[in-house]
């Protein structure tokens, strides 16, 4: 079975009401697009896959698409979870909201600790982008599996270490066609993310 969309963290999870759609509206806009690009969805098997999020305003905490809902071509408020707290070390992940956090939170969670000033993430699969971008930007190592703390410390690793800081964009070899762009908008994220995809597919 594929080895994808499974919480591989400890998930404390409050069960809350969901935002208001003013808060989530640039973020789902995106959120959207990208699920019409195919580069959020769900494979054939039946697992959903890609996720995105972003910074809560000048705080450390963030909205981020729930797990399962990959397949889901429209989302709403109620589809997000707001991530209020994480532990590298316990590998452990506080959210709130009607739906649990992404699987790829703790990753997501690091991302926005290396720099005040990234604000936006976003994580599409797409084969022919994966494959094509491996090794040519920064990425992961293959005996890395996603959604856990060697994953969030490989990432910051390679944004400490790497043109990572720059480029923005790095490919999860040990996830297979997954990866992942940021920046300091949701906008930057999407379009740096879509961006590359449209020089591959066209």
């Amino acid at each position: 079975m594929r080895d994808e969309g499974v919480i591989k963290f400890h998930c404390d999870w409050i069960k809350t009401e969901a935002a208001a759609e003013s808060e989530i509206e640039a973020l789902n806009h995106c959120r959207n697009t990208l699920f019409r690009y195919g580069l959020i969805g769900v494979y054939s098997d039946g697992i959903g896959f890609g996720n995105i999020s972003a910074r809560i305003k000048a705080t450390d905490q963030f909205w981020i698409s729930g797990t399962q809902t990959g397949h889901l071509e429209q989302l709403s408020a109620c589809h997000y979870a707001r991530v209020t707290k994480y532990s590298l070390e316990e590998n452990r992940v506080t959210c709130e909201g009607p739906v649990k956090a992404s699987s790829e939170s703790l990753t997501h969670a690091m991302i926005y600790a290396m720099d005040a000033g990234i604000h936006a993430i976003v994580h599409v699969h797409h084969s022919k982008l994966w494959q094509t971008l491996k090794y040519q930007v920064p990425t992961t190592a293959e005996s890395v599996p996603y959604g856990t703390p060697e994953m969030a410390a490989a990432v910051r690793y390679l944004y400490q270490h790497e043109a990572l800081r720059h480029e923005k964009l790095l490919v999860m070899a040990g996830h297979e066609d997954g990866l992942i762009s940021f920046g300091s908008t949701v906008e930057e994220a999407f379009d740096l993310m879509v961006r590359r995809w449209k020089q591959v597919v066209s």
